[in-house]
Formats: structure tokens, sequence, C-alpha cells
């Protein structure tokens, strides 16, 4: 897979499917950026996510979080995005990832299997209380819109990085 000219891969998936993680090795390999949309987030706003669920609430910061999703997907050049995990629960974030010309990868993953990679996340405010139950709420309401905007899945279950790498270049 080549990222020439303004080639885009979008990595969309629950929190703890390993976007940020697939993604910097991907960005290495096919040498190009790498933007999380969270990162983005948190450094415009100056403040961390959890920072503005509290005082902002989550209607705001999924606001932000359209905002900045268009804003990488316009970035001109070749790059990887890692997309929040909540980032296809608005249509205009669904038609914005179809529109845009990327390769969206969805990497899927058991709620059970990400419920112990994310414990002791400090900046996942949706999973304070019952982190297991409420990734398996997540992911029933999400996996329809995750298939919606996907053009590629990858199951991530069992997987080294490397070979998540892989199967995304496929």
């Amino acid at each position: 897979m080549s990222t020439a000219g303004n080639r885009r891969i979008v990595l969309v998936g629950m929190m703890g499917s390993g976007k940020t993680t697939v993604g910097r090795v991907l960005a290495s390999r096919l040498r190009c950026d790498l933007l999380d949309t969270d990162a983005v987030l948190e450094a415009r706003e100056g403040r961390t996510v959890r920072d503005i669920f509290a005082t902002d609430g989550e209607e705001a910061f999924r606001e932000i979080e359209s905002e900045v999703l268009s804003e990488v997907l316009s970035r001109p050049g070749a790059s990887v995005i890692a997309a929040a995990g909540g980032v296809v629960l608005r249509q205009q974030n669904r038609d914005a990832l179809r529109a845009s010309g990327a390769r969206v990868v969805w990497l899927s993953a058991d709620p059970g299997m990400l419920a112990d990679r994310v414990k002791g996340g400090v900046h996942r405010p949706l999973l304070d209380g019952d982190p297991e139950g409420t990734l398996q709420r997540m992911y029933e309401q999400r996996e329809a819109l995750y298939r919606e905007v996907a053009d590629v899945i990858v199951t991530v279950d069992g997987r080294s990085v490397s070979e998540v790498v892989d199967a995304v270049l496929r």
C-alpha cells in the first residue's frame, strides 16, 4: 500500500483496540505523519479529554471532536489518522470519513479483551464505574457504525502489533 500524494489511512475502533499503537508503527513504515485525534484535540484545547468531559460535558466534547476530525482529514499530504473511538457516533463524522477518500480501517476487538487493555487508564472518562459492561454496551451501540465507515475490518484479538499492521497494509 502506498501513501503517495494525499493518501490517508484512518484507523477507527473502540478505545483500547490499538489505534494509536498500530498507527505509530504504520506511520513509521509508510514514512508519513501519525495524527491522533485525541492528541490533536488535547493540544488544541490545552486540556485533557477527561477535563473537557468533566467541565463541558460529552456533547461539547463531541463537537470539538468533529472539528478536529474535519481538520485532520483536510490536512495535505499522506497520513495515518488514529480516530477517537466515539468519532463514528455522529452522522457528520461518518459522512466526512466516507467523503474524505481515505482508506478507513476498523480495528475490531472483543470487548472483554478491551476491558483488560484499558484497566487503569486515566483519560477514559466513559469507563468510570463498570469498564467491561460499558465497553460491551458501547460495542453493541457502535458495531454497525464502524461497519458503515470501514473499507477494511482487521481483527486485533490475539495478534501482535506487527501482525495487525501487516493486515492493515494488505
